[in-house]
């Protein structure tokens, strides 16, 4: 009898669940949902960089798409389900009561975006991150030691500060706060309350400061001193913290129902999108892996033995056991990519926007299909273009920079535009300003001693854009691999479920059943990689112009 894990894999802006058999490897089905609430805008104010989600996104688009799998598999599959996993984007905490329920659940807060889950993006919190900098470089132990030395307005303690200097009533109300990854696990073991909430080694070795060195986390003194509004909040996590091999517990008779699943089937710790698709893509010493989507994450490996003692600067942390137990998981990343592209497009087509008429069905069809239609366009047209080395040079920073060194007050600049530049010569600056942004992250690992021999890359871009990917080959001058799964993310998922579930014995067993293989490889042009070379220096003068680094 085939047996089967679920992996459930939370986007910026969709859910998207994947049903895996363990055995073969073989993905079944797989379904995606966008949030409702968050595809209408609602609680989100993008002039202030605040992006926010209500937990009811999370929830019912969980029910309607683990429902909708099995509208497409054979009936009774559902009964060889024998466990599911998590995984979210992160930093992406929300404020708890005593009893363990987001604020946003309770009648009083329901449409309080302080009392919902901040998303990854909201870069609300650039003060209270440079004051966290601030307090533990001046430590006697230097609690960023292991999260590359700055602490960034797109983590746990930063917004939690910032939303309680913004909100005496959800500071009032609040008991703790929890990362949506170990949130959604919790819900369904019925483990929510904060006496019986572990948390996940990922979230909070990468984001929420934890280290086996002091113990778990900081002291409540380190982070009164930043802030009292902080007093209690450290003493209410749990310190024993879980690697996501695990079993967290089991499925729940409510949640059963509600999804379609057996009853007690094994729900595995959740962790952060990218170090699950991380373990899909078989990451080990050596290989970067990128998962490619509206912002970048970028993961790698080592032994401990490997890394010594060496704190890698910059980064978004190094965690024993965050993706791979038993090795060491290094975190980096971009904070736009596709969003790049996205923002691009919406300045593009805004005069069409403003044009076409709302209410004429044949021209809002024409509009979808500019939508549709006009990134491929340009990709074409930029492809099109010579590379040379007073080419239009930009800069990737338009969502702020996550790494190396993060810094979310910097901005996106552009350079060298003259009367010629037209849509495709700009587009085609953008795409190498995300490529730019990436090579820059390799060499700091590099510079700190992480050998990086290859790269394999997963995500909607990698097989969406020939011209995205061959420019990165040319920038990068290496070979990418890129993953034949759609879904690499929930497949890292249900590759975890899996050994949580006790079918394999190991990640490694498990990932050599299930991992996905590779379907296509760009390699570098000789040529173009000289040129972009020149472009590259480039790139990084303007980044120094603009970051304040020269005059």
């Amino acid at each position: 009898m085939p047996q089967y894990t679920l992996g459930l894999d939370y986007g910026s802006d969709s859910v998207r669940a994947l049903l895996v058999d363990v055995s073969s490897g073989e993905e079944l089905a797989s379904h995606m949902v966008n949030y409702p609430r968050w595809t209408q805008g609602l609680y989100c104010a993008p002039d202030i960089d605040q992006y926010r989600q209500h937990p009811l996104d999370y929830i019912e688009s969980l029910v309607e798409v683990v429902n909708a799998l099995w509208q497409k598999v054979p009936a009774g599959t559902a009964e060889n389900v024998i466990g599911m996993s998590f995984d979210t984007t992160g930093s992406t905490p929300v404020a708890i009561n005593e009893e363990g329920t987001p604020l946003a659940l309770t009648e009083a807060f329901s449409d309080n975006p302080n009392a919902m889950f901040v998303l990854w993006k909201d870069h609300t919190a650039i003060a209270e991150a440079a004051e966290i900098t601030k307090a533990a470089n001046q430590n006697d132990v230097n609690y960023l030691a292991y999260m590359g030395g700055i602490y960034s307005s797109e983590w746990f303690w930063a917004k939690a500060l910032k939303v309680f200097r913004q909100d005496a009533n959800v500071k009032a109300a609040t008991y703790s706060w929890v990362e949506h990854c170990d949130w959604m696990t919790a819900l369904m073991c019925g483990t929510t309350h904060p006496k019986h909430l572990t948390l996940g080694r990922c979230a909070t070795g990468h984001k929420v400061m934890w280290h086996e060195s002091w113990g778990g986390f900081p002291p409540n003194e380190f982070f009164t001193k930043i802030d009292p509004l902080l007093d209690g909040v450290v003493d209410t996590l749990n310190a024993s913290t879980k690697t996501s091999d695990q079993v967290a517990g089991h499925l729940t008779s409510e949640w059963a129902d509600k999804l379609g699943l057996p009853k007690g089937i094994a729900v595995g710790y959740g962790a952060f999108d990218c170090h699950m698709g991380a373990v899909a893509a078989n990451v080990k010493s050596g290989v970067l892996t990128k998962v490619m989507g509206t912002s970048t994450c970028d993961i790698t490996v080592t032994s401990p033995q490997e890394l010594g003692d060496t704190c890698v600067k910059g980064i978004c942390g190094q965690v024993d056991g965050s993706v791979i137990p038993g090795m060491i998981g290094l975190e980096a990343g971009q904070s736009a990519f596709g969003d790049l592209y996205a923002w691009f497009k919406n300045v593009v087509l805004w005069p069409t926007r403003q044009l076409l008429d709302a209410s004429d069905d044949s021209q809002q069809a024409l509009l979808s299909t500019l939508e549709d239609n006009i990134l491929a366009n340009l990709s074409k047209a930029a492809s099109e273009l010579p590379v040379k080395t007073s080419d239009i040079t930009a800069l990737d920073w338009v969502n702020g920079r996550r790494t190396p060194d993060a810094d979310q007050t910097v901005s996106m600049a552009l350079m060298g535009i003259k009367m010629g530049a037209e849509a495709p010569h700009l587009f085609k600056a953008l795409v190498e300003a995300t490529a730019f942004g990436s090579r820059a992250i390799t060499e700091r690992f590099e510079q700190e001693g992480v050998a990086i021999n290859s790269v394999v890359v997963i995500g909607g871009i990698s097989k969406k854009s020939d011209y995205v990917m061959q420019t990165c080959a040319d920038i990068w001058n290496c070979p990418i691999d890129v993953l034949e799964s759609e879904q690499s993310c929930a497949l890292g998922a249900a590759i975890m479920a899996s050994v949580a579930a006790g079918y394999h014995k190991s990640v490694a067993q498990a990932q050599a059943a299930m991992a996905s293989p590779v379907c296509k490889q760009y390699m570098p042009n000789p040529e173009r990689a000289q040129l972009y070379n020149a472009l590259y220096a480039k790139y990084q003068t303007l980044g120094a112009f603009v970051s304040g680094e020269k005059a």
